[in-house]
C-alpha cells in the first residue's frame, strides 16, 4: 500500500534490529520469523491504524464515515433515502460488509449533526439499537451541505477498485472531530476524543484567530455533571469524572434526570441492581419512564437517608464513572498524539486555508465571468461580428475576430485567447439582436463589486474566517446549548457511605470478631468494606478488616467500627503498668494506622492490664471514683478523676499517675459532657456540599445539639443536623445556623388570592419539612429573609390615566406579629405591584441568653493536639512539679 509505505519505513528499521538481536544463539533456540514480523503484521497494523480505526486531522473522519458523507452526498437531491441504499451506495468505495457501514452510520445520525434522520434511530439514552437499515432514511444536514463538501478544493483518488474517484480528505471547515468525539481500538494504539459543545468550539476557534488564549471541556449528549480537573488537554494521562445528575423527589424517592457519558439507563440501573444484591445500597424499587428524557425513579425503604445513597449511587454503580481521553489522530500518514487545544488549533488553521482556497478559486471564476462579459459587449457594441461574413474558412473567422478586438483590449487584465473568441462565435444571433448596452454595463459593474469584495476578504483572511465562523453559530447554534454541568467533585469515601447490610459480633473471652459468630455477643451493624478497631485488656490496639471471622487477642474489652482519620472519639483509658507496677491515666483519639498491627497501649511491660477504658463518639469526659486496696500506712483510699482534666495527647503517650499502689477498683460515678471545641462548618457553593477544611463561606461553630436552618426557592423550609454528606439542590436560597428564637419574614404571592402577603414565624418542629406558601399553582415565593428587623420597599405599576403611587416602605416587625408557620400572614397591599426590594434591616442586639451562649462557646476547653487550652496547659505543668515533691506515703500522685 503505497500510502502506508512511510509509516512502515520506520517500523521496519525498528523491527528488523529486534528480529537480528542474539544471532549468536544456537540455531534451535531461535525460529525466525522475520518475513512475516516484518511485512504481514506490518502492513496489517498499519492498514487498521490508517484506514479503519483512527480519524484524520483534516475533516475529523475515520474512512468509512467519509466515504458515507461521500455516498450521502451523491445521492442527495434533497429528499430522504433510504439507509440500505445509502449503504450499498458506501460499498462502492469501503472494502467491507454493509453491517459494518450500518452501524457506522447509525453512530454519525445519533450525534444529530451531519445526517437529517427518520424513523427509528435508536436512543442513546436508554441503550435501544436502531431498526434495521431497510427501515430508516436518511439525507444531509445544511450544516453538512455547508461545511463539508466543496468539490472544487477536494482532492480526490481512486476507489479501491479504480472504477470509482473518492475524496482524500473532505474540505470541513469546521472542528467536527472535537465537536462529535473519536473512539476507536487499533493494533498497539488506540484513540478517544471526547464530544465537545458546538458553541464553545466556535467561541473558541474565534479566539485562536484573534490571537487569544482559550479552554473548552468536554460535552457530552447524556449530559450529566462532570469534573474536569485532571483532563490534561485531552491528553494520555487525562481523566474526567462523570456523574448522573441526582435530586432527592420526597423523603423516599430520588430521581435520576441525567445519566453519564457511556452509559445508557439500562446498564446504570443493573449497576444499581447489583449493587443493592451485594448489600452496598438498600433500594426498595426502581422505574425507568425514559422517553425522550431520562427519569429514573429510585425508591428507598423507609428510614434509608436519600443523602447518603446518592453517595453510595456515585461511590458503588454506575452513576459515576472515570473516563480517560487520549488524543490520537492522523497527520500525513501518521499516528500523532496531541491535546484537544492543538487539535483546535491545527482545524482552524485548515479552516482558514480552505477559506483561502475557496475564495481564491471564486476570484478566478469572476474575474473570467468579467473578461468574457467584457469581451460579449466589445464584439456585440462594436459590431465586430459583421467582419466574419466574407471570411470562407474557419481560421479566417477566428483572425478576423481577433483582429477587430485588438482595438478595444487594453483594459482587460489578461490576452484574449482563442479559445474566448470560439465562445464569442457561439453567441446566438437572438443574444446579439436583444443586447441592452446598459445591462451589460450593470452586470459587468456588479462583477466587479463582487470581486473587490472577494479580494478585500483575502486580504483580510482573518476577519473573513472569524465572520464564518459567528454565522455559523448563528445560523446552527441556537439549539446547541452546554448539556453537561461542569462542577468540582468532592471525594466520597466508600466505607461511609456503604449501607450497612450485616452484623458483627464478638466473642470477648476466645478472642475472636466476625460477622460469623452468631451464637456470640453483637455489637454493630456494619458493611463488608468496613474495618474494624478493637481493644484487649493486655493494652494491645488492632484494626482489621471486617470478615467472617479474626482472631485479635483474648479479653477484649471494646470493638467497633473504625472511623478513618477520626479525631471526634476520644478514649479515655486507665492502666496499669506491669505486674505491680504504678497506674497511669491518658486520653487519645486514633486518626490513622497499619490495618492488621498490633499496637501496645502500655508501656509494654509484661502483665499489664486496662484498669478503666471508654470510647466516646463526641470527646466525652467523664468522672471516675479511683479506690485503692488497703495496704500499709496509705491514707487515703479513695478520690475523683475528671477526666476533662487530662489533656488528650497520641496514642502512645505514657499518660500521668495515678497512683504508685495498687488499685482495687474503678468505678463511674458521673457522665461526661464533651470537652471538644465545637465544630466550625463551611459550605463549598462549587460542591455544594459541607466541609470542615475552611472551603467556601462559614457558618458558625456547631455544638451537638445545633442546626442548618435551610429554605428553597419552591418555598420549603427545614432544619437538619449538619451533616458532611448532605446534598443540597440548586434551588436552595438560605443556609445559615438556625436560632430557634430568631423570626422567618416570608413575602408570598398566594395564587387563589392573587394578592401579595406577608407572614412571620418561628420554626415549630425540628428535622421536618414545612411549605410556607400555599400549594396553588400560581403561588411563589417572593422575599424570605432571616433578619431580626428587615425592612422591604414596594414598587407599584403605574394604573393607566393615573400617576404612580409612591413606594412604600414596610417595616416588618410593625407589619405583622410572629404567628403559625401554616399562617397566610397579613395582605402586604391590594394594588397592583411592579418590584419588591429588601432595604437594609434595622439595628438589633441579640438576648442576653443568646450573648451568653456565644460566650460560652467561644470559652469551651480546646483539647485538639495543636489548641491546647493554656490553663489546662499551666495545671499540667504545676501538676507535675507537685508530683516530684510528693511523699510516697500519700499512695498517690495528683492529677494536673
Amino acid at each position: 500500500m503505497e500510502e502506508n509505505e512511510e509509516f512502515n519505513e520506520g517500523l521496519n528499521e525498528d523491527m528488523t534490529d529486534m528480529s537480528t538481536e542474539n544471532t549468536d544463539e544456537p540455531q534451535d533456540a531461535l525460529t525466525k520469523v522475520t518475513g512475516m514480523y516484518k511485512d504481514w503484521f506490518l502492513d496489517y497494523a498499519s492498514y487498521v491504524i490508517l484506514e479503519r480505526a483512527v480519524p484524520a486531522i483534516e475533516d475529523g473522519f475515520k474512512p468509512v464515515q467519509r466515504r458515507i458523507m461521500h455516498a450521502l452526498k451523491e445521492l442527495d437531491d434533497g429528499r430522504y433515502n433510504k439507509v440500505a441504499n445509502v449503504v450499498g451506495h458506501t460499498m462502492q468505495y469501503h472494502p467491507h460488509g454493509d453491517a459494518s457501514i450500518a452501524d457506522a452510520m447509525v453512530q454519525i445520525g445519533q450525534k444529530d449533526l451531519l445526517i437529517d434522520t427518520q424513523g427509528n434511530w435508536g436512543n442513546i439514552l436508554t441503550g435501544d439499537r436502531a431498526a434495521a437499515s431497510r427501515y430508516i432514511e436518511a439525507r444531509l444536514t445544511k450544516f453538512a451541505l455547508e461545511v463539508v463538501f466543496s468539490p472544487k478544493i477536494t482532492e480526490w483518488q481512486l476507489s479501491y477498485d479504480g472504477r470509482k474517484k473518492e475524496p482524500v480528505n473532505l474540505p470541513v471547515k469546521f472542528p467536527l472531530l472535537l465537536a462529535q468525539g473519536a473512539e476507536g481500538i487499533a493494533v498497539g494504539l488506540s484513540t478517544k476524543v471526547l464530544p465537545h459543545n458546538f458553541n464553545e468550539l466556535i467561541d473558541a476557534s474565534i479566539k485562536h484567530l484573534k490571537g487569544q488564549r482559550f479552554k473548552f471541556y468536554p460535552d457530552f449528549p447524556t449530559g450529566g455533571i462532570i469534573d474536569v480537573s485532571n483532563y490534561n488537554d485531552g491528553l494520555r494521562g487525562g481523566k474526567i469524572r462523570v456523574r448522573a445528575k441526582i435530586a432527592q423527589l420526597d423523603k423516599n424517592t430520588l430521581i435520576i434526570s441525567e445519566i453519564p457519558h457511556g452509559t445508557n439507563t439500562s446498564t446504570l440501573i443493573d449497576s444499581i441492581l447489583k449493587a443493592n444484591d451485594k448489600g452496598k445500597i438498600k433500594v426498595k424499587k426502581i422505574e425507568d419512564n425514559t422517553a425522550a428524557d431520562v427519569e429514573i425513579l429510585v425508591h428507598l425503604p423507609s428510614g434509608i437517608s436519600p443523602d447518603k445513597t446518592i453517595d453510595a449511587l456515585y461511590a458503588f454503580t454506575a452513576c459515576e464513572t472515570s473516563i480517560s481521553p487520549l488524543g490520537c489522530i492522523i497527520e500525513d500518514n501518521k499516528p500523532l498524539f496531541i491535546g484537544v487545544t492543538e487539535m483546535l488549533a491545527r482545524s482552524t488553521d485548515y479552516t482558514v486555508s480552505l477559506l483561502r482556497a475557496e475564495l481564491e478559486i471564486q476570484l478566478r471564476e469572476l474575474e473570467e465571468q468579467w473578461h468574457f462579459a467584457s469581451l460579449e459587449r466589445i464584439f456585440i457594441e462594436n459590431r465586430i461580428y459583421r467582419d466574419i461574413e466574407e471570411q470562407e474558412t474557419w481560421e479566417g473567422v477566428i483572425a478576423a475576430i481577433g483582429q477587430g478586438l485588438k482595438p478595444f483590449t487594453a483594459h482587460l487584465k489578461r490576452a484574449v485567447t482563442e479559445e474566448d473568441i470560439v465562445r464569442l462565435t457561439e453567441i446566438r444571433i437572438k443574444r446579439i439582436s436583444k443586447f441592452d448596452l446598459d445591462k451589460a454595463q450593470q452586470y459587468l459593474d456588479n462583477l466587479e463589486e463582487r470581486i473587490a469584495e472577494v479580494r478585500h476578504h483575502l486580504e483580510n483572511l482573518v476577519d473573513f474566517a472569524i465572520h464564518y465562523f459567528k454565522s455559523l453559530k448563528e445560523k446552527y447554534g441556537k439549539e446547541k446549548e452546554r448539556k453537561s454541568e461542569i462542577r468540582v467533585f468532592d471525594d466520597i469515601e466508600a466505607t461511609k457511605v456503604a449501607i450497612r447490610n450485616t452484623k458483627l459480633y464478638v466473642n470477648r473471652e476466645e478472642g475472636f470478631v466476625g460477622t460469623s459468630l452468631k451464637r456470640d455477643e453483637y455489637v454493630t451493624d456494619c458493611s463488608d468494606i468496613d474495618d474494624v478497631i478493637v481493644f484487649t485488656r493486655d493494652g494491645k490496639m488492632m484494626v482489621s478488616k471486617v470478615d467472617s471471622k479474626i482472631f485479635v487477642g483474648k479479653n477484649i474489652i471494646h470493638v467497633a467500627v473504625f472511623k478513618k482519620k477520626d479525631k471526634r472519639t476520644i478514649y479515655n483509658m486507665i492502666y496499669k503498668d506491669g505486674k505491680g507496677g504504678p497506674s497511669y491515666v491518658k486520653r487519645f483519639s486514633v486518626t490513622s494506622i497499619t490495618r492488621d498491627k498490633v499496637y501496645d497501649l502500655t508501656n509494654g511491660k509484661a502483665n499489664s492490664e486496662i484498669l478503666y477504658f471508654s470510647a466516646n463518639p463526641n470527646g466525652e469526659a467523664e468522672v471516675v471514683t479511683v479506690l485503692l486496696r488497703q495496704v500499709g500506712s496509705v491514707k487515703k483510699l479513695k478520690w475523683d478523676i475528671d477526666f476533662a482534666d487530662v489533656l488528650i495527647k497520641g496514642r502512645a503517650s505514657k499518660g500521668n499517675i495515678v497512683s504508685k499502689y495498687s488499685v482495687k477498683r474503678i468505678e463511674l460515678k458521673e457522665k461526661g459532657v464533651s470537652t471538644l471545641k465545637p465544630r466550625k462548618i463551611w459550605f463549598d457553593d462549587i460542591v455544594r456540599r459541607l466541609n470542615v477544611d475552611g472551603r467556601g463561606e462559614l457558618l458558625g461553630e456547631f455544638k451537638g445539639e445545633d442546626l442548618l436552618l435551610v429554605a428553597t426557592q419552591k418555598g420549603v423550609v427545614k432544619t437538619i443536623i449538619p451533616e458532611l454528606t448532605t446534598h443540597f439542590d440548586e434551588n436552595m436560597i438560605v443556609l445559615e445556623k438556625w436560632t430557634p428564637n430568631k423570626p422567618i419574614s416570608v413575602i408570598h404571592y398566594e395564587g387563589e388570592k392573587e394578592r401579595y402577603y406577608l407572614k412571620r414565624f418561628l420554626i415549630e418542629s425540628e428535622n421536618k419539612e414545612e411549605l410556607v406558601i400555599s400549594d396553588h399553582p400560581k403561588s411563589f415565593l417572593e422575599i424570605i429573609s432571616t433578619d431580626w428587623r428587615p425592612v422591604v420597599e414596594i414598587e407599584f405599576v403605574k394604573p393607566r390615566g393615573k400617576e404612580v403611587r409612591p413606594s412604600q416602605v414596610v417595616d416588618v416587625e410593625d407589619f405583622i406579629a410572629i404567628k403559625g408557620i401554616k399562617a397566610i400572614g397579613n395582605q402586604l397591599t391590594a394594588d397592583k405591584v411592579k418590584s419588591i426590594n429588601v432595604l437594609e434591616s434595622l439595628p438589633y442586639e441579640a438576648p442576653e441568653n443568646e450573648a451568653e451562649k456565644e460566650e460560652d462557646a467561644a470559652d469551651m476547653e480546646v483539647v485538639d493536639e495543636e489548641n491546647v487550652d493554656p490553663r489546662a496547659a499551666e495545671k499540667e505543668k504545676k501538676a507535675e512539679m507537685s508530683d516530684d515533691k510528693q511523699d510516697d506515703s500519700e499512695g498517690q500522685s495528683k492529677l494536673f
